[in-house]
């Protein structure tokens, strides 16, 4: 990598201060406090704050009703997801590990959030999905397994009403995704995730510079 020199400089440390600054805007409560503990103690990497509220406010602005979550982790994104709903809205959230959505279950729960607003689904994404309604949600957050990413935009986008969003966490896979030295294959798919979603006539999309990288996509009527 190059050196960066006078302005350069000041312009990365800056921005690396206004996006600590936006994640530090967020204030989190208690449940959210000991979700992100929980996820801590099992090794798994919670979405940010930043990444949370922009979720919150996504699912605020569609008002919405039904969501799905692909990846509970132990529920921090979730409730960002519920406290955005409708209150009569109900998460149906995926994940491969039990143990964790009973983790979530309890975050929820501290959370304030009656145990309807959410449907536990435990299984691999892709053994899931197909068995969802066609059409039946407004939102769509995956964060789960990165080789899996185009074909659970495949089915993210049959979930979707038209006008409803689909968002994908972690594209930036901490930098490796602009990153012109060789890369796994998980990023490799990311790069492939990110040129389809951009180039679907299907979609209009935006990736947010928040967290590790937020994609975001409208699916057109």
């Amino acid at each position: 990598m190059r050196q960066l020199r006078g302005q350069e400089r000041v312009i990365t440390a800056n921005r690396q201060t206004s996006w600590a600054f936006a994640d530090a805007f967020v204030a989190e409560d208690e449940a959210l406090h000991g979700a992100r503990e929980r996820a801590r103690e099992l090794g798994l990497r919670s979405v940010s704050p930043g990444t949370g509220a922009a979720l919150r406010l996504l699912a605020g602005a569609a008002d919405a009703k039904a969501v799905a979550e692909i990846g509970t982790g132990t529920g921090v994104s979730g409730i960002y997801l519920l406290h955005g709903m409708r209150p009569d809205g109900v998460l149906t959230t995926v994940d491969p590990e039990p143990e964790r959505q009973q983790f979530a279950r309890a975050a929820f729960r501290e959370a304030g959030f009656a145990t309807n607003r959410a449907r536990f689904i435990p299984g691999r994404a892709l053994d899931v999905l197909p068995r969802l309604a066609d059409g039946g949600y407004d939102l769509v957050f995956c964060d789960g397994d990165r080789l899996e990413s185009l074909d659970v935009l495949a089915e993210s986008l049959r979930l979707l009403r038209p006008g409803g969003l689909v968002c994908f966490e972690g594209v930036f896979a901490d930098g490796r995704t602009v990153d012109s030295a060789a890369q796994p294959a998980e990023v490799l798919r990311l790069r492939e995730l990110l040129r389809a979603v951009r180039e679907s006539q299907e979609l209009m999309s935006t990736l947010l510079p928040v967290g590790d990288g937020l994609l975001c996509a409208v699916r057109r009527g």
